[in-house]
């Protein structure tokens, strides 16, 4: 008999998408998210990635420990869309980071992140029994920014690097449980 952990990768299904586990087709769909030279912009990733190292990495998200990476699927089209990611999670507080990235600008605006976003607050709260939910987005990000804001985080405080300010952000489970 196998005990089930609160991190097994689920398939959560909604309107719009079904987030999954990664499986080894979805390696074209990561190369293009992290080639997109917007998003690397709006997240501030610069690291590079040889195709090797995006496979060793997408085989590993069905195991990964105390993390949660999910593929967002476009339900339309049944194309890799993007992915949703809990992640550095922090067991004396019950707490873990959120992000999300879809593949590139064709993919923005059509309300799939909103949708992914909220499957993966459910998720979060009501399956792995997090307290809480953080994130950081580029204070000049509005659009994400917005929509976090109607998935119910607030703005806990602003950093600052050597490029760019950072909006810090939360969402509490008891702020969520008054909403949900």
């Amino acid at each position: 008999m196998s005990s089930l952990s609160p991190w097994d990768k689920p398939t959560l299904v909604g309107s719009v998408v079904t987030l999954r586990p990664y499986a080894p087709r979805d390696v074209e769909g990561v190369c293009e998210l992290i080639n997109d030279p917007e998003g690397n912009d709006l997240t501030g990733t610069t690291a590079t990635f040889t195709r090797a190292q995006i496979e060793d990495w997408v085989a590993t998200r069905p195991t990964a420990p105390e993390r949660l990476d999910l593929v967002v699927v476009e339900n339309a089209t049944g194309e890799y869309a993007g992915e949703v990611v809990l992640n550095e999670f922090d067991a004396a507080r019950r707490c873990a980071n959120f992000r999300i990235a879809l593949r590139g600008p064709g993919w923005y605006g059509r309300g799939l992140g909103g949708e992914a976003t909220a499957l993966v607050v459910r998720h979060a709260f009501e399956a792995i029994a997090l307290e809480s939910i953080v994130l950081d987005v580029r204070a000049d990000n509005e659009r994400a920014i917005r929509a976090y804001e109607r998935a119910g985080f607030i703005e806990t405080g602003r950093t600052d690097d050597e490029r760019h300010t950072w909006v810090d952000m939360e969402l509490a489970r008891a702020n969520w449980e008054a909403t949900a």
